[in-house]
């Protein structure tokens, strides 16, 4: 029998403009207990490469299959398409499609140059990156969704090699979905392994998995202490963990619309975080209101993580004084998703300088966003869209700065760089741009 349902957890600042710093806290805020205790596993991984990986799929997938071969296997590409729901599958190609639509259009010009002085050519490359690991979780579910936003721009960017790991299920088989969802897209390559030790076998390669340059996508806790933990072999990518949400609600919204949409990401697990943030008393106690029922309508599970979240310290309903104050919670907290519901929320949108995401008005919920809609719905969360962008195109690639100065444009930049060099002590870089260049250069007709 269930559990009965808990008490929302509401904050009442409606008399105060001050926002209290406990309410911005994540859970992967303080990683010293998983960095601690991932530091074996990496060491493991390192040591006993595939041997390692089978270990830990034995400890902590569950797998109880006499052998699990590493690497994906063509024959469990085949049964996934057998097995799995047409509909799911029309759903899959569906979201390929408007995925790869959205990444097209952000890939840049192959170069661009621009002549900043006559005779004087400046501009960048892009190139792609020439391997990278897609992280796909699976620990409190299966997540092909997750799948389609890591690897598309890597195919869209012109990846040379994009491999993917995800965690097995306890049968040794990576799920039906992402199989599928492999093919579409053409990934070819889709090893066995999750947590730390996936971290710690694309870090360092093993017999079976090939060493990568770069991994993306998000994880638990144990993933992100993993990536912190390996930096130095490979870059870990926008930082992206435990899922996060708000709401932001002003007076004309339907507080059970809001409460709706507050399910959403809290669900994820008890990990997340998620607000309704509102000035309207009315739209909090009708969000309230709505949750229980909501929770009885999603199955125990999934009522279980919601109820952790929102009745936790992570989540709940803040109401403040005005809506200027909820704005200013929002760019304070600069969420992994936020969702404006608002009368108008394209004047609203103007007032948010940090989010990974934001989704405008009562057709747009978080929903479509992770699944169909395009953009990308790896984001960075703990507050990293301060400074950083979701997952896109240019993740796979890389700026090379180009340079080109004609013999007609070279005088006027040798000059003044001349000066630069002699001015900070650097008398072989201003012998480089001094007379003699000009006489080596004549000689040569040049």
């Amino acid at each position: 029998m269930s559990a009965p349902f808990q008490s929302v957890t509401f904050h009442d600042l409606s008399d105060s403009t001050d926002l209290p710093p406990a309410l911005f806290q994540r859970t992967e805020a303080d990683l010293s207990f998983f960095i601690e205790r991932v530091a074996p596993i990496i060491d493991a991984v390192r040591t006993d490469g595939d041997a390692a990986l089978q270990r830990f799929a034995r400890d902590f997938d569950a797998v109880t299959a006499p052998e699990m071969s590493i690497m994906a296997e063509d024959s469990e590409f085949a049964t996934a398409f057998e097995r799995l729901d047409p509909q799911v599958i029309e759903s899959i190609r569906f979201s390929v499609e408007n995925i790869r639509a959205f990444h097209e259009a952000q890939k840049p010009e192959d170069m661009w140059m621009k002549e900043i002085r006559p005779g004087a050519f400046a501009g960048d490359r892009h190139v792609p990156i020439d391997s990278v690991a897609c992280y796909v979780p699976r620990g409190k579910g299966s997540f092909p969704s997750v799948f389609l936003m890591t690897t598309i721009p890597a195919v869209v960017a012109g990846v040379k090699r994009a491999i993917v790991i995800t965690p097995p299920g306890p049968d040794g088989k990576v799920d039906d979905a992402t199989l599928v969802a492999a093919r579409l897209v053409g990934i070819t390559e889709v090893y066995k392994c999750g947590g730390a030790q996936g971290v710690a076998a694309v870090a360092f390669g093993t017999e079976t998995v090939p060493k990568c340059l770069k991994i993306v996508g998000p994880g638990s806790p144990w993933v992100v202490a993993a990536k912190r933990q390996l930096s130095n072999l490979i870059d870990p990518g926008i930082p992206a963990g435990p899922s996060e949400s708000l709401i932001l609600a002003d007076d004309s919204v339907d507080g059970a619309l809001a409460a709706l949409d507050l399910i959403i990401e809290s669900e994820h697990g008890p990990d997340s975080s998620a607000y309704l943030v509102t000035n309207s008393r009315r739209v909090a106690e009708e969000a309230i209101a709505a949750l229980p029922g909501y929770w009885a309508q999603i199955g125990e599970k999934r009522a279980g993580f919601s109820q952790a979240v929102l009745c936790g310290t992570h989540g709940g309903v803040v109401l403040t004084p005005d809506f200027d104050t909820a704005v200013e919670f929002v760019n304070q907290y600069a969420p992994e998703h936020l969702e404006i519901l608002a009368e108008e929320p394209m004047a609203v949108m103007g007032k948010i300088r940090n989010a990974g995401e934001i989704l405008l008005g009562n057709y747009t919920p978080i929903t479509l966003g992770n699944f169909v809609l395009g953009p990308n719905a790896v984001l960075p969360t703990n507050g990293a869209a301060k400074t950083v962008g979701p997952l896109s195109v240019f993740d796979y690639m890389k700026r090379i700065s180009v340079g080109y100065v004609t013999r007609e444009g070279y005088a006027p930049l040798a000059e003044k760089a001349h000066a630069f060099a002699l001015y900070e002590g650097f008398p072989g870089h201003a012998l480089a741009v001094s007379a003699l260049r000009t006489e080596i250069l004549n000689k040569k007709g040049q």
